[in-house]
């Protein structure tokens, strides 16, 4: 049986590393970023749709600030996985065949 979404044994670290982001965290960060939109545009959308009632306005507001909250929050994270797999992750991991490593510029002893 194949499993598309599973990889069944990884060459390096770079690339489990790599599939890692690629099948976990990045889908992960798309589909909470699309919450935050979702519950963003439910708040402008019941705000725009009930001008006279200031409570359900004002739960509204909520809505779209926390809808931005989250959104704010979803790029940031992807910035922050982004910058983390670049400078010490998917590009500069080297693993030796007798076992040692380098993570950029350092090497272990």
């Amino acid at each position: 049986m194949i499993f598309p979404l599973i990889p069944i044994a990884e060459a390096s670290m770079k690339t489990l590393v790599q599939s890692i982001n690629d099948t976990i965290i990045n889908p992960l960060i798309l589909f909470l970023f699309a919450l935050a939109l979702v519950f963003f545009l439910y708040g402008v959308l019941r705000y725009l749709l009930n001008p006279d009632n200031e409570e359900v306005r004002k739960g509204s507001k909520q809505h779209i600030l926390w809808g931005i909250i989250g959104m704010f929050i979803m790029v940031s994270v992807f910035g922050i996985m982004n910058l983390i797999l670049n400078t010490i992750g998917e590009k500069n991991i080297d693993i030796n065949s007798d076992g040692s490593y380098n993570v950029g510029n350092i090497s272990n002893l």
